[in-house]
């Protein structure tokens, strides 16, 4: 008997706040330990499905169903959600003035298993993450992402994913505006969450195959105008660096 999905997507349609229809009827099953990549041209729907997915309130759902370890959180907060086990990393992450790095990690990790954690243990385990990502250690006492680059950003999401240990991760357009070297590394230390988290589950939303050349996903799906309009393996991105998204798009 096949084992039940980590998260399902069915028949999902959503619209912004008083505006169109964006999303159109999207299904998506994953099921624990599996990676999954999102692909798509701009104004496909992939960033409002990825925050949708986290209970965004900018969007509302008018049809369909997301199911998380066969609940129904179509009606979940997204405090709820996080708390359940979902994360999302964020294309454009928010700069928080006045929280530190590691307060934000130790209240958000208290938030999430339930229990208060001590400053010292997540001090311990955030020095060790910092480290496999190439973080500057002086960055756990810094504003979250105020003054960061791109890049330490990008890492610094890493780096919660790493400590909040999430049963589904949701990776929107981490590879945006990364150079090789920090996509490199960005890549290198979500193999190492899911290593150390090997049941996690994994949709990755990106443009271009580099992100996925690092971490190999096990489907890859195009989104087109709101749908899925063909899914497949690894061939699927080779065809769509040589022929693009045009022919998908008729």
């Amino acid at each position: 008997m096949a084992p039940s999905p980590l998260f399902e997507i069915q028949d999902l349609k959503v619209n912004a706040t008083d505006g169109p229809e964006i999303l159109r009827g999207v299904n998506l099953t994953v099921h624990a330990g599996e990676i999954h990549a999102i692909m798509g041209p701009n104004g496909s729907g992939k960033s409002t499905l990825a925050t949708t997915i986290l209970g965004s309130p900018e969007y509302e759902t008018s049809a369909g169903k997301l199911l998380f370890r066969g609940d129904d959180i179509t009606l979940w907060g997204p405090d709820i959600r996080a708390k359940a086990g979902m994360f999302l990393a964020f294309q454009y992450p928010q700069e928080i003035s006045g929280v530190s790095v590691r307060n934000f990690l130790r209240q958000a990790i208290s938030a999430r298993k339930g229990v208060e954690i001590s400053t010292i243990e997540v001090y311990v385990a955030m020095q060790q993450w910092m480290e496999r990502l190439e973080m500057d250690p002086s960055f756990m006492d810094r504003y979250l992402n105020e003054g960061f680059s791109g890049g330490e950003k990008k890492r610094n999401e890493i780096l919660q994913l790493a400590m909040l240990e999430p049963a589904l991760a949701i990776l929107d357009e981490t590879d945006s505006g990364l150079d090789i070297d920090a996509l490199k590394v960005v890549a290198k230390g979500v193999r190492e969450v899911k290593a150390e988290n090997s049941d996690m589950g994994v949709v990755i939303i990106t443009h271009y195959q580099r992100l996925l050349t690092e971490l190999k996903p096990d489907h890859i799906h195009i989104l087109v105008n709101g749908q899925i309009v063909k899914s497949g393996g690894a061939e699927l991105a080779l065809q769509l660096e040589k022929e693009g998204y045009e022919r998908f798009e008729t």
